[in-house]
């Protein structure tokens, strides 16, 4: 897709300060000056330091509807944009905000493609302390996430699914800014948010997006409030571009599952495409997936949906495709047929409950941090052995010196380090605790 560049339209260019001091003090950009705004960043135009200041005002004064979407569009057409209209079957992809213990891709993933809907999915991760679905993947030997657009539209022809990294060519002022906003505490801005993850997802072909927005101590937005207001937002945008979209607000003040780490996460992720795992997780793969299939029209009734998901689990279809993408993107797919072939940690240590009492609350990204400590290698390598495991959720009843959680490790001294993090994760309380909710909220 050509994009359409403001030399060859009538438009005075405004200063930059102009613009600064306009959204400084609350008014709406046109789409030219945004248009304007998305071309200077993609040129370098426009000096970081206003680029800064321009952040911050959006950070403050926020953007109506129709500037978010304007700008989602804008950062969308600033490079390519796949094409997959030929492909006759539903295109649907899925986004989650990130959260610690959160493998729900790594099933809903092949479970659409089993349910016979295509699934575009280009990874990026938001946050510096999750471990992301393609780092999970990445402890399977050969497995190579890296892939150029072409043969990323081959494998999604052939197979109907692919799980690769965010390729440059999508989006790329989206990724100058959101190298800024890192710098510059502007993250959790919501328009700022629903134009970088509707930008680069409408860019690989998506017709629909289904959105699981985080919220709690394990994700960037800490607000419940702030979560419903994205969702909304994202589904607003999504609609006005003329995608379907649906999102859940769900809870991340605790780890999702009883793991937290690569392997460890990727051999939960196969028990729960074999129908077994954690409650908790089971519960949102089942929700999310029937979001997934309604939305591609795969199926049409509550009910319907409902079946699909678990069909598709129960006769291993699911796993099936899990392998089949796996294997296309050069994955030895015999570890996950036999997941004890994954790496395992030299040592296993329990970490003991201090007192009597129930688990009160959990901090997820102090255990994020702990698990990150653990396999952070002086070479920038990840361990894919180390982790946590057995991790007892809220209103769990624990016995003094009863394990909180099972830490494996392989160097003693980053076992010191991380768990500071791992007790300072846990408060007990003598009664227990209403657990929160998971699934908070749908909007569509």
């Amino acid at each position: 897709m050509v994009r359409k560049t403001l030399s060859t339209r009538r438009f005075i260019k405004p200063s930059y300060a102009y613009l600064i001091e306009k959204k400084r003090d609350g008014q709406e950009f046109t789409k030219d000056e945004i248009r304007y705004v998305i071309d200077s960043i993609l040129d370098g135009d426009m000096p970081d330091y206003q680029m800064a200041a321009m952040a911050m005002a959006i950070f403050f004064q926020g953007m109506s509807a129709q500037e978010t979407a304007i700008l989602t569009e804008e950062m969308m057409l600033s490079g390519e944009v796949i094409d997959l209209s030929h492909i006759a079957k539903p295109k649907i992809d899925k986004y989650s905000t990130g959260g610690v213990g959160d493998k729900t891709s790594l099933v809903l993933v092949p479970l659409a493609v089993a349910s016979g809907i295509v699934i575009p999915m280009m990874g990026s991760v938001d946050q510096d302390f999750a471990v992301s679905a393609l780092d999970k993947l990445s402890a399977v030997p050969g497995f190579n996430p890296v892939m150029e657009i072409e043969p990323f539209i081959e494998q999604l022809e052939r197979i109907g699914g692919a799980m690769v990294r965010q390729s440059e060519e999508l989006a790329p002022a989206d990724a100058k800014l959101y190298q800024l906003r890192k710098k510059t505490a502007t993250i959790p801005s919501l328009p700022l948010i629903t134009g970088s993850v509707l930008s680069k997802k409408l860019a690989e072909g998506a017709e629909g997006l289904v959105i699981d927005v985080k919220w709690g101590n394990g994700s960037f937005i800490r607000d419940l409030e702030q979560a419903k207001q994205l969702a909304r937002s994202m589904t607003r945008v999504g609609r006005s571009m003329k995608r379907r979209c649906v999102a859940l607000v769900t809870d991340m003040n605790q780890p999702l599952g009883d793991t937290v780490g690569t392997a460890l996460e990727l051999k939960e992720a196969i028990q729960l495409l074999k129908g077994e795992g954690p409650e908790d997780l089971q519960e949102l793969v089942l929700k999310l997936g029937m979001e997934i299939v309604r939305l591609a029209g795969v199926a049409g009734s509550t009910l319907s949906a409902k079946q699909t998901v678990q069909r598709h689990i129960e006769d291993g279809t699911a796993l099936n495709k899990l392998k089949e993408i796996i294997a296309a993107q050069g994955g030895d797919t015999s570890y996950i047929d036999e997941p004890d072939k994954f790496p395992t940690a030299q040592h296993i240590r329990k970490l003991p409950a201090p007192k009597r009492g129930y688990v009160h609350t959990i901090n997820a990204s102090q255990i994020a941090k702990g698990v990150h400590l653990l396999g952070a290698g002086a070479d920038g390598k990840i361990d894919f052995a180390v982790g946590v495991s057995e991790i007892k959720k809220v209103g769990t009843q624990v016995k003094q010196g009863e394990p909180l959680m099972m830490i494996h490790y392989n160097d003693e001294a980053k076992l010191e380090q991380a768990l500071e993090y791992f007790k300072a994760a846990y408060r007990l309380a003598p009664k227990r605790p209403t657990p929160p909710p998971l699934i908070v909220e749908r909007v569509a």
